[in-house]
């Protein structure tokens, strides 16, 4: 089993993690590589490695920046920095804000449907 060590420090089990990742994935793997696609980089000749449990910390970070933004949680140092670094991620190529909420939206469900899974195990 690989770490997840930036899942770990939100206080999540990692053998839960792990559990409600995969089945999370069954449903939902086109989701997690329309996503990959945006935030992973194509120049790469090897494949990253548990490519997965990256793009399922970016959704929590979305999940969690969407927290700020609506006022459930207060700004931190890291907020700004984070809004932009998740916008210009999700908006590589894009044209338009239709666009760019598609793909917040995906990174928002796959957080919410991972938590629930992970609560549920």
């Amino acid at each position: 089993m690989s770490n997840i060590y930036a899942l770990k420090k939100e206080g999540l089990n990692e053998t839960k993690t792990h559990e409600a990742l995969k089945k999370l994935l069954v449903d939902r793997k086109n989701e997690f590589r329309e996503i990959s696609d945006m935030i992973l980089p194509k120049t790469s000749l090897e494949p990253i490695k548990n490519w997965e449990q990256f793009v399922l910390n970016f959704c929590l970070d979305v999940n969690e920046a969407f927290k700020t933004w609506s006022g459930e949680m207060n700004l931190n140092s890291n907020s700004p920095q984070k809004a932009l670094t998740i916008l210009r991620q999700l908006s590589r190529n894009k044209t338009s804000m239709i666009q760019l909420s598609h793909l917040m939206n995906i990174s928002y469900d796959l957080a919410k449907e991972f938590k629930e899974i992970y609560r549920r195990l």
